[in-house]
């Protein structure tokens, strides 16, 4: 089976975000379960000079996009079993962001026609092309509106992963005949038109064979108007096509017993490296060095929807008692504020950094003893399978991916990996703050809890096993 797998980022390559783990890591995991797999990224400034010293240029091409006639350069390279494209064009991609550009729409509608007019140019006859987030939306929609009459693609299959439905590529109506070369017939029937302006996330939606998102309940979420964001008609529409595929982990990348980040290795079954990890984050962020006092961590982007509206409700009550918090992040002004007060108002309990580091957030990782994630609405969510991985015991609201991974603990039968609220309410996250910081005192308990969740499965491979099935389904 030949898989092409076409992203506007991939580690270890070009990454902001949760799609660049994807893309960097299942299509690994598809190349390892025995697919063929090629991966088509821009070729940004962003790409390390190891990477391009790798490469080899493999032709120029001319892609039209509407009036302009633009140059691309595809160069490849080969690691861990899967082939990568890089398309490259300066004027596009030599920027210093890969996002928030004025032109966006542009760049990356240049981007899903150069992936498709590099594929006979190269020879290249992908079963299915696997297309992610709006950015790559304009692929299924170019395949069904502008190439259906070419006998080379009409075998192609298409899947489409929403990974986050509030990013969905609305642009005026002139996008399409003088930025995208669509013809408005598309508009006027209503498959790219939305709120006055076209949505070419809402037309992949439709267009593609096979739609998937980065969790089932955050599948089942999204068709609700709560979740939506607008599109949910459209999604109840295409339901039949729909499904859940749960985001994996790197194993190998995330291991406690490897992880050259940590002062001390460990693994399920030798966990004193943990209490000493614990220790050493302690001293490292200022607060007092003692294992016996439960250390909640947030690891997160500072926005609105990571709930953190939620612990400013609370955290006096929260600060009351025998407990510590640190916080890695950055965002939004607000809730930097509102950390770097708790740091002044609660010093040698509360330690905050406001930056992202990686260095210090497996630091967290290792050393914390329960993550705190009270999203508000959360796709998939890798941070609480990092933190299980490590030992550190997630504490999440019920929502899409969190829902998904952390079962909620039951006193009375012992069974669960985390703790889990389910209204967005303050209160009820304090209530089960509370339950977690009782829980924490029994250390027999706690630590069932810890090894369950180091030995739950993420990996890679069983999702790559849930897209193999789904490619197999669509291609017939």
């Amino acid at each position: 089976m030949k898989i092409l797998y076409a992203a506007s980022e991939a580690a270890p390559f070009c990454k902001t975000g949760g799609l660049g783990d994807v893309a960097g890591s299942l299509s690994k995991a598809l190349a390892r379960a025995g697919a063929e797999v090629s991966v088509v990224l821009p070729l940004y400034d962003e790409v390390p000079e190891w990477a391009r010293r790798e490469m080899t240029f493999v032709r120029m091409l001319h892609v039209a996009l509407s009036w302009r006639n633009q140059t691309c350069g595809v160069y490849t390279l080969t690691r861990d079993g899967v082939t990568y494209y890089f398309l490259d064009n300066g004027y596009y991609f030599r920027r210093r962001e890969l996002y928030g550009h004025y032109d966006d729409g542009e760049r990356f509608a240049f981007f899903c026609k150069a992936a498709l007019d590099m594929l006979p140019a190269l020879e290249l006859h992908p079963d299915v092309i696997h297309c992610n987030d709006w950015q790559c939306a304009m692929i299924p929609v170019y395949l069904k509106c502008l190439y259906q009459s070419n006998p080379y693609y009409q075998k192609m299959r298409t899947v489409f992963t929403i990974h986050n439905i509030a990013y969905q590529g609305c642009f005026p109506r002139g996008f399409l005949s003088d930025v995208a070369g669509i013809d408005d017939v598309y508009y006027r029937n209503g498959l790219l038109a939305y709120n006055d302006g076209v949505n070419i996330l809402k037309a992949a939606v439709v267009l593609c064979d096979a739609l998937t998102t980065v969790s089932p309940t955050y599948a089942r979420e999204i068709l609700t108007p709560y979740y939506g964001e607008g599109l949910d008609a459209v999604l109840r529409d295409n339901q039949a096509k729909l499904s859940g595929v749960l985001n994996g982990l790197d194993i190998e990348t995330y291991n406690p017993a490897s992880d050259e980040f940590l002062n001390v290795n460990y693994d399920a079954d030798h966990l004193d490296g943990k209490r000493e990890c614990k220790i050493a984050l302690q001293r490292m962020l200022g607060l007092k060095a003692d294992p016996d006092v439960p250390l909640y961590a947030v690891v997160s982007r500072l926005a609105e929807h990571k709930g953190l509206d939620l612990i400013g409700a609370v955290l006096d009550d929260f600060m009351s008692e025998s407990v510590q918090l640190t916080v890695l992040g950055r965002g939004e002004w607000r809730y930097e504020q509102l950390f770097d007060q708790a740091k002044r108002r609660y010093p040698g309990k509360v330690a905050v950094n406001i930056l992202f580091s990686e260095d210090l957030a497996r630091k967290i990782y290792g050393g914390a003893d329960i993550l705190l994630m009270p999203s508000r609405s959360e796709p998939c969510g890798l941070t609480q399978m990092i933190a299980m991985r490590y030992g550190t015991v997630p504490l999440v609201r019920e929502t899409g991916g969190l829902a998904d991974t952390v079962r909620a603990y039951n006193p009375m039968t012992g069974e669960g990996n985390g703790f889990s609220f389910k209204n967005f309410n303050a209160h009820d996250m304090l209530y089960t703050i509370n339950l977690a910081r009782e829980t924490y005192a029994n250390r027999p308990v706690w630590e069932t809890l810890m090894t369950r969740g180091m030995r739950e499965d993420f990996s890679w491979d069983r999702s790559a096993a849930a897209f193999l099935k789904k490619y197999t389904e669509i291609i017939g």
